[in-house]
């Protein structure tokens, strides 16, 4: 079982180094292209928060995407400074139109059953499916975990661990500003667990509260260099975390 794993479900009270995403690996809402696109990133992060959960400390995020007329194949990476910390890799199949997307997302961590493990009691990967829609103003997701190792609900079954978020934009003082407040539907050992060994979401629960922002530092004429940082609380497991980041490219 993988570290991440170990945290979700209750079972070990050490440290998990495995994110995500947020609503980060969501198919950003676009206009289908007639031309193949493609885009690669990396960022630097001073703590790896993933929906109100702390999952790591400094970390660095490669990203890579292609996408054509509306569908993208995304893959994503973290892995941490601390020789102990667990990668993490996951793919994501998406379509978007206008404002409404879907995806499917496979998470891969390291530390259990080896990449190409799919049975159910012998696997480390965790299969998400997405669904949302972006207004402008505001952008609505709603994600479940639907096969994969998944947490349990109070009396041991699967659980279809779901999350939903809502995020707004905004522009104040100069800087680009996001405001997004996201929860826990039911019962799941999956999300919020803490450093007590607490079991994790036991019903409907708020689990993330965060306020972020970033802004270019202007380095050349052709380069700039983007920063962010976002604060989130968590009012479940009364965690706080201040993360700082940048974009490499």
């Amino acid at each position: 079982m993988n570290e991440k794993k170990k945290t979700m479900n209750g079972k070990f009270k050490q440290k998990v180094k495995v994110l995500a995403v947020c609503a980060m690996m969501a198919p950003v809402a676009t206009v289908a292209q007639d031309k193949v696109t493609a885009d690669v990133g990396a960022e630097i992060v001073s703590g790896y928060i993933w929906r109100g959960q702390k999952l790591g400390n400094v970390s660095v995020q490669p990203s890579l995407s292609i996408g054509y007329k509306g569908f993208s194949l995304s893959g994503w990476g973290s892995v941490g400074l601390d020789k102990d910390d667990t990668r993490e890799v996951d793919l994501t199949l998406g379509y978007a139109v206008k404002g409404f997307h879907v995806s499917v997302t496979d998470y891969w961590f390291s530390g259990g059953a080896g990449y190409f493990h799919y049975k159910p009691h012998n696997t480390t990967h965790v299969f998400e499916a997405n669904v949302g829609y972006d207004f402008g103003f505001l952008t609505v997701n709603w994600f479940t975990n639907f096969a994969g190792d998944d947490g349990r609900t109070l009396d041991g079954s699967r659980a279809y661990s779901s999350y939903f978020a809502i995020a707004a934009p905004f522009r104040l003082g100069g800087l680009d500003w996001t405001a997004e407040v996201g929860a826990v539907p039911w019962a799941t050992s999956f999300y919020n667990t803490d450093d007590d060994n607490r079991f994790g979401a036991r019903s409907f629960e708020v689990s993330n509260v965060t306020l972020g922002a970033s802004k270019a530092i202007r380095i050349t004429d052709t380069y700039s260099l983007p920063l962010f940082a976002r604060i989130t609380w968590n009012p479940t497991t009364e965690g706080v975390y201040f993360v700082f980041g940048l974009s490499l490219f």
